[in-house]
């Protein structure tokens, strides 16, 4: 693209040192000139192989339309476990708050309790009268030991219990709750991460424009910000023509000029919006000395209206309009 460019500006150069010295062939307001994009090259933030590809060459795509998607196995995955990591945490948040206001297991708490107690009070009488039993020697130390075991048991049944009430009456679980929301704000951001990557792998115009060239096609690999597609705003195209110096001096920004071409509508229009202040030579190769030092100035313009249907590298011809200050030598 930079070589198409830079073999059209020497040719337009040619062309237009060919024409100032041939005022009688054309008008003396008459430029040649040609049409130039900026191209915006689309690419993804991530590298891989192409899913899909919803373009081809030419086509119109409008803002927000998909272009093209990679694939995207692994970050849906990512997503789906993100998800299901932030439903846990959840879960265990409601739980958290919910132990703070729970009156009715309080009270089964208190029966366990109760019931408790009245085992490790049986356990105790049984335990004394085995005792009782096994000095006189009427049971086994196997019994014996077995009566003790019951009693130790009901004794930590009731430790038990009593905690369980004590933990369940605590007026707020403040640690408990405040870890619990971290876990499920962390869950949420780890949530956030992988839509924005799995988004990521689908590309779309971040403008209307053209689709002036495909690089890479459906099932090729591309890495993290190679251009898969070359895009043209119709705001980046613009038309590219030298003046000689006295027409320069009474051009400005902002100056309307009518654009024709082979096969045009008539009455095509473009705003000037650059005009160079360094002056190029006309090339010397075939022209005499005293045309060698010819200078010309670039100047570009903005199409507007149906000129924006151009393309890129059509040679036109430039018209100053009606009015356009030309200061003549």
């Amino acid at each position: 693209m930079r070589f198409v460019r830079s073999v059209l500006a020497a040719g337009l150069l040619m062309a237009a040192t060919v024409a100032l010295a041939a005022c009688g062939d054309r008008t003396a307001n008459e430029f040649p000139g040609y049409m130039e994009a900026d191209l915006v090259l689309v690419g993804s933030e991530q590298g891989g192989r192409i899913e899909t590809l919803s373009v081809e060459e030419g086509d119109h795509v409008a803002r927000g339309a998909a272009i093209f998607t990679l694939e995207s196995k692994a970050e849906e995955a990512g997503v789906a476990a993100a998800r299901a990591r932030l439903d846990e945490t959840d879960a265990r948040l409601a739980d958290a708050k919910a132990e703070m206001q729970r009156p009715g297991e309080i009270e089964v708490l208190e029966a366990a309790l109760t019931q408790a107690k009245a085992l490790l009070q049986q356990s105790v009488t049984n335990l004394e009268r085995t005792q009782q039993l096994y000095d006189k020697g009427w049971v086994a130390k196997a019994q014996l030991d077995d009566a003790i075991a019951q009693h130790d048991s009901n004794q930590a049944a009731v430790a038990q219990a009593e905690k369980r009430i004590s933990a369940a009456k605590l007026a707020t679980r403040g640690d408990l709750i405040t870890a619990a929301e971290a876990s499920v704000e962390e869950a949420r951001h780890s949530l956030d991460e992988a839509e924005k990557n799995l988004a990521k792998r689908t590309v779309a115009s971040q403008e209307d424009g053209t689709i002036e060239e495909v690089y890479f096609r459906h099932g090729e690999v591309v890495n993290a910000g190679q251009a898969v597609v070359a895009l043209l705003p119709p705001r980046n195209l613009k038309v590219r023509f030298f003046v000689p110096e006295p027409v320069r001096a009474g051009l400005r920004p902002g100056d309307t000029v009518i654009v024709g071409c082979d096969g045009c509508a008539p009455g095509l229009q473009a705003k000037i919006s650059f005009i160079s202040r360094d002056a190029e030579f006309t090339p010397p190769v075939i022209f005499s000395q005293e045309r060698r030092e010819k200078l010309v100035f670039l100047v570009e313009a903005r199409p507007e209206g149906e000129s924006t249907k151009l393309t890129a590298g059509q040679p036109v011809t430039v018209t100053l309009a009606p009015g356009a200050r030309v200061a003549r030598q």
